[in-house]
C-alpha cells in the first residue's frame, strides 16, 4: 500500500514541492501541539505543587495549635489550685459579662496581690499561679481572665510620707 501522498504525485494532481511543504507544516504544527501539551503539564503540575505546599501549610499550623492547645490543658490540670470550700465570691469580668468564682479568704488576697490568676479552661474558669499564667499568656493570651500586677515596690515614697498610713483599712472592705 502507498500512502495519500504518494498516489496524489503518481496521478498528477499535487507536485512534489507542494508535497515537502505540506508534510513540513505538519511536522511544524506537531512539534507545536508537543510544546503546547508540555506547557499545559508544566503548569498543571506547578499547580499541584502550590497546592500540595499550600495544604501541607495548613496541616502544619493544625498541628501547631493542637501542639499548643495540649500544652496548655497540660499545663492548666498539672498546676490549678483547688479552690473547694470557698464561701467568698471573687467577681470578674470576662468578655462583658460579670462572672463569680467562690474561693477562701487567703485565694482572694492572692488574687489581688497577682500571685494567683484565673484561666478560662474547656467552659469554666481556674485558678493558676502567676508564673503559669505568664506561660499560658505567651501561647494564647485571650485564655488568661484575671491576672493582676503584682505591686512594684516604690523606692521614691517611704512609709513615712505616705499621706494615708494613719487611716485604717477595714478587714471586712470587699471592692
Amino acid at each position: 500500500m502507498s500512502s495519500l501522498k504518494a498516489q496524489l504525485l503518481k496521478s498528477g494532481l499535487a507536485d512534489a514541492k507542494r508535497a515537502k511543504k505540506v508534510h513540513q507544516q505538519q511536522l511544524e504544527a506537531g512539534k507545536h501541539a508537543k510544546d503546547e501539551t508540555k506547557e499545559a503539564v508544566q503548569k498543571a503540575m506547578a499547580e499541584k505543587a502550590e497546592r500540595d505546599r499550600l495544604l501541607n501549610l495548613q496541616r502544619k499550623e493544625e498541628q501547631e495549635k493542637k501542639a499548643i492547645t495540649a500544652q496548655i490543658k497540660q499545663l492548666i490540670e498539672t498546676n490549678k489550685i483547688d479552690r473547694k470550700g470557698g464561701e467568698v465570691a471573687y467577681q470578674f469580668t470576662d468578655d462583658k459579662k460579670i462572672k463569680k468564682l467562690y474561693v477562701s479568704e487567703l485565694l482572694v488576697n492572692q488574687l489581688a496581690k497577682g500571685q494567683i490568676a484565673v484561666v478560662r479552661f474547656a467552659d469554666a474558669y481556674e485558678l493558676v499561679p502567676a508564673r503559669v499564667a505568664e506561660k499560658i499568656a505567651m501561647r494564647d493570651a485571650a485564655l488568661v481572665v484575671v491576672l493582676n500586677q503584682a505591686p512594684v515596690s516604690n523606692n521614691e515614697q517611704t512609709p513615712e510620707e505616705d499621706p494615708y498610713a494613719d487611716y485604717q483599712i477595714p478587714d471586712d472592705l470587699m471592692w
